[in-house]
């Protein structure tokens, strides 16, 4: 695998040579620091992208369109990734050699059209279309709490994280839906097109340079650009106490959702240790959380624990019954504390690194997963994998207790299911 990355200076331009496989993948990624305010009209116009631009008037041009390309894969997506807010374009198309000549070149044209010259009249968006975007915006917002899992994590960073950016709602907020119009989502666009700052990515059997010539043709960007903060949030400590509070829902389970601080990670410590620890404490099915939790205890359904580096945080999850609260969060505070005190063993390091390694073999069999690596690379100074696999190797367990006594409780959130089993007959 070759990587190459080109700085030009208004976006960077990431190629990576593989022969592993048949397609190509593009991912053009548009990042900026993230407004609150600002979510709900990134969301609306991620969407407006795949109804329309203005060659192809309607989601089903450019569904025939797609298909004439041999079927290429386009989606958009929008996510956070600590500081910043991402709109992507991803673009999956076979091959030259599997289909005729300039199919790959079609194909970014066709993406550039999407991007560069969207469905806009007169300074703004179509309204009918813009309509259609909302109202289905706004049924996802009305029935937010029918998914308790993620409405519980919701609620609970919101609490954990108060004017951080872990506590947004990425879903948008309806508030801000009504204020949005065909010319604002208009200007916010132009904005996010001038402004943004850009990377783009391309996977497959390439040529470096005939790719590098086609995405200059297709993809321009005038305005020379450096991020403004870094991607990973400032760390902040944890609350002297706990807090601690719950929130009624109409659900025979209930969700219990924690949030922990981590302060003090040197970079190695963020990338090695803290992964291990994650993984033997509760980020799989051989973990110590799951095996006495949820096993050996049975008070919960679910329960898993999961890093989010560039917060610097720890969040964990469960299902369960609200009169197992206590003795759930108990037991969870205990294999923490059991955690600091090297209550694990060789054979539990064995496991966690184990399982490491097969996620990076899984990210090598996928071309988005290697793209989503070569950014972690960019944006926090990762490794690459095979770099990942010799240090990963050398983790001590002395490394990952001292890791285990950089994590604190900070919030503790429970969503108490409210209704009876009897009341579903």
């Amino acid at each position: 695998m070759e990587y190459i990355k080109k700085d030009l200076g208004s976006y960077k331009l990431h190629l990576i040579k593989t022969d592993k496989f048949k397609s190509i993948t593009v991912k053009v990624s548009f990042h900026r620091v993230i407004k609150k305010n600002e979510i709900t009209i990134r969301n609306i116009l991620s969407d407006m992208f795949m109804q329309s631009s203005k060659k192809y008037n309607s989601k089903r041009e450019l569904t025939i369109k797609a298909q004439d390309l041999y079927a290429a894969g386009l989606r958009t997506t929008n996510s956070r990734l600590g500081n910043y807010i991402n709109t992507d374009f991803y673009l999956t198309v076979l091959n030259d050699k599997y289909t005729e000549d300039g199919n790959f070149a079609s194909s970014l044209e066709f993406l550039s059209e999407i991007m560069f010259n969207p469905d806009v009249e007169n300074g703004k968006f179509n309204e009918e279309k813009l309509d259609i975007v909302k109202s289905t915006c706004r049924s996802a917002l009305n029935s937010i709490k029918e998914d308790a899992s993620n409405y519980s994590l919701i609620r609970m960073a919101e609490a954990f994280g108060e004017g951080e950016p872990i506590s947004y709602r990425m879903m948008g907020y309806l508030e801000d839906l009504d204020n949005i119009t065909g010319t604002s989502l208009y200007e916010f666009y132009l904005d996010m097109i001038k402004n943004d700052f850009v990377d783009i990515f391309v996977i497959g059997d390439i040529s470096i340079k005939e790719t590098t010539d086609l995405i200059k043709k297709y993809f321009k960007f005038d305005i020379l650009k450096k991020l403004k903060m870094p991607f990973m949030v400032e760390e902040k400590k944890p609350r002297r106490s706990k807090l601690v509070f719950n929130e009624e829902i109409d659900n025979t389970q209930s969700k219990l959702a924690i949030g922990c601080r981590i302060n003090g990670l040197s970079e190695y410590e963020r990338n090695y240790p803290l992964t291990l620890f994650n993984v033997i404490f509760g980020g799989c099915s051989d973990s110590k959380l799951f095996k006495e939790v949820r096993e050996e205890n049975s008070l919960c359904y679910t329960i898993y624990s999961i890093t989010n580096k560039l917060d610097n945080v720890l969040l964990i999850r469960a299902g369960i019954d609200k009169e197992n609260y206590k003795k759930t969060v108990s037991l969870i505070e205990k294999n923490l504390k059991d955690m600091c005190n090297g209550k694990f063993d060789e054979t539990d390091i064995l496991m966690a690194k184990e399982y490491y390694n097969t996620a990076l073999e899984e990210i090598e069999d996928s071309q988005s997963k290697i793209i989503n690596n070569y950014l972690m690379m960019e944006l926090i100074n990762t490794d690459d994998i095979d770099v990942k696999r010799e240090k990963m190797s050398k983790v001590t367990k002395s490394e990952i207790v001292k890791v285990a006594k950089k994590v604190t409780i900070d919030t503790i959130f429970c969503l108490e299911g409210v209704r009876n089993e009897e009341d579903l007959f």
